[in-house]
């Protein structure tokens, strides 16, 4: 049965840039591999199967799109766009702050990585720190990058 919208389904996939390093993986061993379960700090059970709802707006776009008409048990490389995935890099959501305020703002003294949660619910990393000026990158992370999901139909309903 080819996948269509309103069906659910279930893959396994391994996340990767087009120069073939791993950003994201449902694949322990993958996860492993690549060094993305030491840096952030997982083990073998944070690594499981994704299970959504086509047309339902769980996943990025690209991806989204990119299952319909598969089957359950197809495997395939969907390339993504910025546009269909986390968007194209938003120069206005990068931020700067003075550095007295910010660490008003945040309770800690800013340091080039720190990730900060903003009251409207935004989301960013620090990305500079100088006496004057503090940069904050409210951008996705993913943003305005090209993505590439080798995909495993493990099943659909």
């Amino acid at each position: 049965m080819a996948i269509e919208s309103g069906d659910t389904v279930v893959i396994e996939y391994i996340g990767r840039f087009p120069d073939g390093s791993v950003f994201d993986t449902s694949r322990y061993d993958v996860a492993t591999e690549n060094g993305l379960a030491e840096a952030q700090e997982s083990d073998e059970e944070d690594y499981t199967s994704l299970s959504f709802g086509v047309g339902e707006g769980e996943v990025i776009e690209g991806l989204e799109d990119g299952v319909i008409g598969l089957e359950a048990g197809d495997t395939e490389t969907i390339t993504v766009p910025p546009e269909e995935g986390y968007g194209e890099f938003d120069p206005e959501r990068v931020r700067e702050y003075n550095p007295d305020t910010f660490e008003g703002m945040v309770g800690r003294e800013p340091e080039v990585g720190l990730h900060v949660h903003a009251e409207n619910g935004f989301h960013g990393d620090v990305t500079a720190v100088s006496d004057d000026v503090v940069e904050v990158d409210f951008n996705h992370e993913l943003a305005g990058k090209e993505l590439e999901f080798e995909v495993e139909i493990l099943d659909v309903w």
